[in-house]
């Protein structure tokens, strides 16, 4: 004999619900994160071709000065130690325009293609949504870029060794001026204090253009702060706050502390105690969470263009 089941089946709520459960917010965050990277493959791509034409110029400087091995330290530094430190620097500042041009588009985009009616048909929070997209800049490109750049320079190193090698020299100089593990450290301690908190406030503040802008999120992102600078010089010939944005932009304000700041290398400048006790610092990133909340707010109630 059967019985008839009195259980009802599950709405289409409820099963979402469940579904949403079941979904870790770290898990949710993972995969949020990763589609970002799906989205927008020139983050990656952006700094591996930077790294691949420095590496062919650096190849073909090596071929045309391997029978031209330097003597004086200086000309020793100059040939083993500059390219290194500039490969960085190009790498670096590739993926800090990288995450400028990323912030500007990532919120737009989905309002310009019509692509958020469908994302906030998903049991996504507009709060996972755009710190998974700040997640980017501030997360993600710093340590590609930092990978990306120790790959590079142990290229390098292999590279100086196989012409060095070939042209019947000692590769004793190239490996006595590499020090890889302090300037990996060093380079890793930069991309964590300089890319992931000294710029949360400018990546905050595109973002929330991004996420508000009715068309040219470009102009809206760079055009208010030369309206206020050119107030402020008009009304009280001052440029206070031209010189604040230029601080944080290269960074000259973390390394305000040090006495001698601008004779050292800048990087020796960014020691713990003198960087996390800098009052810029936990000002910015007040101004990064509040333009954050604000990109939330605007996320919610903004449609498509």
């Amino acid at each position: 004999m059967n019985t008839q089941s009195n259980a009802m089946p599950e709405s289409p709520v409820e099963s979402q619900a469940v579904a949403l459960t079941a979904i870790s917010p770290s898990r949710r965050m993972y995969w949020l994160v990763l589609r970002e990277l799906w989205e927008y493959r020139w983050i990656y791509i952006a700094p591996l071709a930077a790294a691949g034409v420095f590496l062919f110029g650096f190849l073909v400087n090596m071929i045309r000065l391997r029978h031209r091995m330097p003597h004086t330290p200086a000309e020793q530094h100059e040939m083993f130690a500059v390219p290194y430190e500039f490969a960085a620097a190009l790498i670096m500042g590739t993926a800090f325009f990288v995450g400028i041009f990323y912030s500007l588009d990532t919120l737009y985009g989905e309002r310009r293609d019509r692509s958020i009616l469908f994302w906030k048909s998903l049991p996504v929070s507009d709060v996972m949504t755009v710190l998974s997209k700040v997640t980017v800049p501030l997360v993600i490109l710093p340590l590609l870029a930092f990978a990306i750049t120790v790959a590079a320079q142990i290229i390098m190193l292999l590279l100086s060794s196989v012409v060095l090698m070939g042209s019947g020299l000692s590769t004793t100089m190239l490996w006595t001026h590499s020090s890889f593990f302090h300037v990996s450290l060093t380079l890793f301690y930069h991309v964590v204090t300089v890319h992931g908190l000294w710029y949360a406030p400018l990546y905050g503040w595109l973002l929330l253009v991004s996420a508000w802008a009715p068309r040219a999120p470009f102009v809206w992102a760079f055009l208010p702060p030369f309206v206020i600078y050119g107030v402020e010089k008009i009304a009280f010939n001052t440029s206070y706050f031209l010189d604040t944005l230029a601080d944080r932009l290269t960074g000259r304000s973390s390394m305000s502390m040090h006495p001698q700041s601008a004779t050292i290398d800048p990087w020796s400048a960014l020691i713990p105690d003198q960087f996390f006790s800098l009052p810029g610092l936990w000002i910015g990133l007040a101004i990064a969470a509040a333009f954050l909340y604000a990109a939330v707010r605007v996320r919610r109630y903004r449609g498509p263009i």
